[in-house]
């Protein structure tokens, strides 16, 4: 059965949802160009930019981590779908500088495409452009095949480490070199409690039958690790909790960041319900829970469900992390 939405015309969407989006941010944001969704205040010129590019209904994701200490253009496709090259082109065209640009790209097929012809069109035009991968999601394959990963809600702390880096006018190497750091110590799995629809067509993009829940679910819906019978919230904390530790082979004395990422269906109420039970089994095991953020980051219209991510940290990592940001979707001061 079609999801009811409040929407004019389909072919309208995008247009319509960016200019309410600029409009509900103006103090941050402002749309430029062909809808590229840049910060309100520039950052200095000889500070790195910091650049990434998405499909829309995902929001606050990826143009709600626009702003101070994060990034500086967000490239919005139409609804699940990455941009043309010509429009990243645009981006990059825009942000470069002396200093270069951060290029953050998630692992799906086609933000990848897209980034890799604008990247081409950028070595030839001789822009100084690096680019990050984020691949961080366990259940799309082991650890030695991170191509076969995807990036999930990962990319938000990864934008957060490097975005505070180029705020600092850390150079452009050092910028790539934290995120791929914070990129490599941290892992990121999915659970869906019940499917989301296409808000253009109202079609359900994946079906998940009652009383059941799907570890390992994508982003969009894509198949994940197993269809098993729903949990309750400890239980589910303790299934993707013990998965994660492995996966980044936690120890004893590590400190860790959890988020927690509701992808739209899920209350904060469950959320709080699920960081309770990940506090007292980390504690359990000698680990040290640093830093947490709990909210919606990154979403997929009105999939229940949520995205635990968890990643090590250091003594960098954390003042990093705790740098002031200031963009809609995250705001450190």
């Amino acid at each position: 059965m079609a999801m009811k939405k409040l929407i004019n015309d389909p072919e309208n969407l995008v247009q319509e949802l960016l200019e309410g989006f600029a409009l509900a941010n103006r103090g941050k944001v402002a749309l430029s160009g062909s809808n590229l969704v840049v910060r309100a205040t520039p950052k200095a010129a000889d500070k790195v930019a910091l650049v990434t590019l998405g499909g829309s209904g995902h929001e606050p994701a990826l143009s709600g981590f626009v702003g101070g200490g994060m990034l500086d253009i967000s490239v919005p496709g139409e609804v699940f779908a990455a941009p043309g090259p010509p429009r990243v082109i645009e981006a990059l065209r825009a942000a470069n500088r002396d200093a270069g640009v951060l290029f953050i790209v998630l692992n799906h097929a086609g933000d990848v495409m897209s980034a890799k012809i604008a990247m081409d069109m950028a070595k030839r035009e001789g822009l100084k452009v690096r680019q990050v991968l984020t691949h961080e999601d366990i259940s799309g394959g082991t650890r030695e095949n991170p191509e076969e990963r995807r990036g999930l809600a990962g990319c938000l702390p990864v934008i957060k480490v490097a975005g505070a880096a180029a705020e600092l006018g850390w150079p452009l190497e050092e910028c790539a070199a934290v995120a791929e750091r914070m990129e490599a110590g941290m892992a990121t799995l999915a659970v869906a409690l019940s499917g989301a629809t296409h808000p253009s067509t109202g079609d359900v993009i994946a079906e998940i039958p009652a009383g059941m829940m799907v570890v390992g679910m994508g982003q969009h819906g894509e198949a994940g690790g197993g269809t098993q019978q729903l949990k309750t919230a400890d239980a589910t904390a303790e299934i993707m909790l013990e998965a994660l530790l492995a996966d980044i082979k936690a120890k004893p004395g590590d400190e860790l960041f959890v988020m927690l990422n509701g992808v739209g269906a899920t209350t904060l109420m469950e959320l709080y319900l699920v960081l309770r039970r990940v506090g007292q089994l980390l504690e359990a095991k000698g680990m040290t829970l640093a830093r947490s953020l709990v909210g919606e980051f990154l979403t997929v219209q009105e999939m229940g469900g949520f995205q635990m991510c968890v990643g090590k940290l250091d003594s960098e990592l954390k003042a990093l992390w705790d740098a002031p940001c200031d963009s809609p979707a995250l705001t450190v001061r």
